[in-house]
């Protein structure tokens, strides 16, 4: 695997949803790094940690959620390695249950796919259905790795740009949680 930087020099055969993300990070100046890795499928966090290793950066766990009605969605953003528990998480927010949303909200919200949900997703959510939830471990780094909607690349960004410049541009404010997998 490599590391590049900016977008493919050439696009062919890549899908819309991919080029979207990168025409935005193009149109708002961020800088940002990209591994392509169609041989590894980015399905799991195992798969994550060796994409981590040629981006310089961790490739945040992305889970899309959901309350118990199917009427507010969630898109959390935390530290791979670290455990997720639905009760700790439930009870930050208020909520007496959340579950994962179903493969066809995520699509239709994010236009991702399962394995590839991410960030650059929220870019999709024009109407603001999807409530960012960042773990606050997230922000603590200076690099965020993400997948530009797809998982056979994966982008290393920096997480004040993230915060400061696409977050704005795509009209989503992040709420902060602490999860510490109790």
């Amino acid at each position: 695997m490599e590391l590049y930087k900016g977008r493919p020099a050439d696009c062919t055969g890549r899908l819309e949803k991919e080029i979207r993300t990168y025409d935005l990070l193009d149109a708002l100046g961020l800088e940002y790094w990209r591994t392509d890795h169609s041989f590894l499928r980015a399905d799991t966090m195992e798969d994550c940690m060796v994409i981590d290793d040629c981006l310089g950066a961790t490739v945040c766990k992305n889970l899309f959620l959901c309350n118990r009605q199917k009427t507010n969605f969630y898109l959390l953003m935390m530290p791979g390695d670290k455990p997720f528990k639905t009760k700790e998480l439930s009870h930050q927010l208020g909520i007496s249950r959340l579950s994962f949303a179903s493969p066809e909200d995520m699509e239709q919200y994010l236009d991702c796919t399962p394995g590839s949900s991410s960030v650059m997703g929220l870019a999709n959510d024009k109407e603001n259905k999807v409530q960012l939830l960042m773990d606050e471990d997230v922000v603590k780094g200076e690099f965020l790795g993400c997948h530009p909607c797809i998982n056979t690349s994966s982008l290393k960004l920096y997480t004040k740009d993230v915060l400061e410049k696409f977050l704005p541009a795509v009209r989503h404010e992040p709420v902060y949680v602490v999860l510490n997998g109790d």
